[in-house]
C-alpha cells in the first residue's frame, strides 16, 4: 500500500475536498491523509459541496502534518502554494512530491450564489485532479 499526504494551509477545504477524491477513485490502493501546517477545523462548505457529489467527508478531522510524523510517504501532495512555501521539512526519502494550487473558495465573499460558484469551480477541479492522480500514479 502506498501512503498519500494530501497538505494544505489549514486542512479544512482543499486538502479534505482532496481526501474524499483520492479515496472515492482508488480502491485499495493507498493509506490517504489529509494535513495541514496549520489546523483550521473542517469547513462546512467543503463538507455541503462534496455531499451535493456524493461524497461524504463529514466525519474527516482536522489534522496537523506533525501529527503523521515517522510515516514513510510515496506521494506527498500540496494543493495550495501556501503550504508549499511554508510546509515544515517533512523527511521523506522516496517521497514524490507533486503540488497543484487550487483557488480557497472559503475566500471568497458576496452573495450565497457566488460563494457555492466558488466551492463548486474548486470542487470540479480537485476531483478532475485526484481522478488522474488515481489513473496515473497509483493504478500503474
Amino acid at each position: 500500500m502506498k501512503n498519500v499526504l494530501v497538505l494544505c494551509t489549514g486542512n479544512s477545504c482543499r486538502s479534505q475536498m482532496a481526501h474524499g477524491y483520492l479515496n472515492h477513485f482508488q480502491d485499495s490502493l493507498a493509506n490517504v491523509y489529509s494535513a495541514g501546517i496549520e489546523t483550521h477545523g473542517l469547513n462546512p462548505g467543503a463538507v455541503s459541496i462534496m455531499k451535493e457529489d456524493g461524497i461524504d467527508i463529514s466525519g474527516h478531522t482536522s489534522n496537523h502534518v506533525d501529527e503523521y510524523e515517522g510515516i514513510e510517504w510515496d506521494y506527498i501532495i500540496t494543493v495550495c502554494d501556501h503550504a508549499k512555501e511554508n510546509c515544515p521539512f517533512i523527511p521523506a526519502k522516496n517521497a514524490q512530491r507533486i503540488h497543484q494550487n487550487f483557488m480557497d473558495p472559503s475566500k471568497v465573499s458576496g452573495p450565497e450564489d457566488v460563494k457555492h460558484k466558488a466551492f463548486v469551480s474548486t470542487r470540479d477541479e480537485i476531483k478532475e485532479f485526484c481522478h488522474d492522480f488515481v489513473k496515473e500514479e497509483l493504478v500503474n
